[in-house]
This record gives C-alpha cells, sequence and structure tokens, in this order.
C-alpha cells in the first residue's frame, strides 16, 4: 500500500479490502464523507488555500483538516488513482441558488470509469453531497447513503439534482470536457476572492455520518439532522463554543503549527458575522 494509502486509512476509519470495483468506489466515497469534513475555515481566516498534492495532503490528512470541493475531490482523486481506478476531475458551475446568470466553473466533481460504465462521485459539495458515485446515465433516481438524485442531460451538459421536500432541486451543471490543474487554480482564487463569493461571509462545515445523519454547521447554527428530520439544533452563544464544536463533532484539528488556528484568530474573524443561518453549498 502507498503512503498515501496509508496515511489516508490512518486519517479516516482504518483499512479496506482493497478492489477495483464499485462496492470498493462505493466503499471509499462514504468513509471520505464521514471522515474529512467540508469546511472553508482557510477563505474565512484569509488564508491562501494551495492546491498541489503534497499542500493538500499536509491540511487533510496530516492536520486533520477539511476543506472544500478542489481539496476534497483533488485528495480523493488522488486516492482513487492510488487503488487502480480511471479517474479525472471534471469542472462545474453551481446552480443550487438560482443564479439569474450561468455562473463560471467553480465546483471540481469526478469522473470514474469502470467495466465500460462511467461514474460521478463528490466528495466535496457540502451538506448536499454524493455520499456514493452514481451512474452517468440521465433521468436514472440513484440512492446514496444520504438521498435521492439524479442526472439530467441537456446537450454536451448534465444537470446533477437532488430530491428535496418531494421536488428535484438543481445543484451544479457540468460537461465532461478535459479539465486542467490551471483550471482548479482559477476556480479556487475566485472562490475564495470573489467579494460576493459566500464562502468569504459564511462559515460552512459538514460532516456526514455512516448512519445516514449530517452535521451541518453556518457561522454559529448547528445542526444534527437524520435524514431530512433536525434531531438537534443549536445557536451557540461564542466563538468559544464554536472552537469546541469544530473538535469535538467534526472531528477538526486547530493544533497544526500551518494549519492550525487559535481561539483568538476564530474569535477576532467571526466578530463580523451573522448569527443566524444562511444557506450554503
Amino acid at each position: 500500500m502507498s503512503s498515501l494509502l496509508s496515511a489516508w486509512f490512518a486519517r479516516t476509519s482504518g483499512p479496506l479490502p482493497l478492489s477495483v470495483d464499485i462496492a470498493t468506489l462505493r466503499a471509499l466515497h462514504l468513509q471520505h464523507n464521514c471522515a474529512i469534513p467540508f469546511e472553508n475555515i482557510d477563505v474565512v481566516l484569509s488564508r491562501e488555500i494551495q492546491l498541489d498534492d503534497q499542500s493538500v495532503a499536509d491540511k487533510l490528512i496530516d492536520a486533520r483538516r477539511g476543506g472544500y470541493c478542489f481539496e476534497q475531490n483533488g485528495l480523493f482523486e488522488r486516492v482513487l488513482r492510488e487503488v487502480g481506478f480511471k479517474v479525472r476531475s471534471l469542472l462545474g458551475r453551481v446552480i443550487l441558488a438560482n443564479p439569474p446568470q450561468m455562473p463560471p466553473r467553480t465546483h471540481r466533481l469526478l469522473l470514474v470509469e469502470l467495466n465500460g460504465e462511467r461514474w460521478i462521485a463528490d466528495v466535496g459539495f457540502g451538506g448536499q453531497t454524493l455520499t456514493a458515485p452514481i451512474r452517468l446515465v440521465a433521468r436514472e433516481e440513484q440512492a446514496t447513503p444520504h438521498g435521492l438524485y439524479r442526472l439530467l442531460n441537456e446537450g454536451d451538459d448534465w444537470i446533477l439534482q437532488f430530491r428535496h421536500h418531494e421536488q428535484w432541486q438543481s445543484m451544479y451543471r457540468f460537461d465532461l470536457a478535459t479539465a486542467w490543474f490551471t483550471d482548479f487554480v482559477m476556480g479556487n482564487f475566485w472562490s475564495a476572492h470573489w467579494p460576493q463569493s459566500h464562502f468569504r461571509h459564511h462559515l460552512l462545515m459538514c460532516r456526514h455520518l455512516p448512519d445516514g445523519g449530517k452535521l451541518t454547521l453556518t457561522n454559529f447554527h448547528f445542526t444534527h439532522w437524520q435524514g431530512t428530520q433536525v434531531v438537534e439544533q443549536s445557536n451557540l452563544p461564542d466563538a468559544a463554543a464554536l472552537y469546541a464544536l469544530m473538535q469535538e463533532r467534526f472531528g477538526t484539528g486547530v493544533g497544526d503549527a500551518k494549519h492550525g488556528f487559535t481561539l483568538a484568530e476564530l474569535t477576532a474573524v467571526m466578530a463580523g458575522f451573522e448569527t443566524h443561518p444562511q444557506a450554503g453549498k
């Protein structure tokens, strides 16, 4: 087993029997979702996010932090390739909030080719991200441990939707064109620096749970979901409570010399944030 896989399994929930098959792909996907939280803490702290392999591994594995799509799916692509899967990254346009104009390509996702079939994998879309791969076929409802999804096909474009309150909600649209590292750098920079980017104005975290539940955090608002039902909810009183919850419930590492952050740093940046929940990716 490669050093990357060994480190990834140590960060997640331990090694699995590894084969290049759909059962392994599903198991690895869920294992990543449940161990490495989605979060945009570095954007909130005005830190630059580096996408080279070493920086992503140092942060998400060694420092026990999380990240957003460019980091999450960048790492997961490497893990799948090390196992032996044929995989590459794609870029999508986020349409979850029904934007009035077509947005830029700011979401990284994965295309896996396996035994003559193509699958979409994605561990980096926050609270609504896939927790299992889905086949690249149109209008087929596909179940994951955390909900129903389907794909629509419009010409060269595909649209991923999830089932929400008995309706289908579009998440993002993408095509299968080759994406290059420089495209990820551009999308990452825009997501972190564009003045209207929601990543700049809201602290967002999500960790999925093996039992079908998930934990979400928007600024100071914490929710534990079981399917569509809220089983626990709280508005945290201050940054100290937020700092503790990040570590205790999301498993966030805070002590790393480079990728950690102090309570004082978090307190300073959260002073200007809303305390009521907002929608986020």
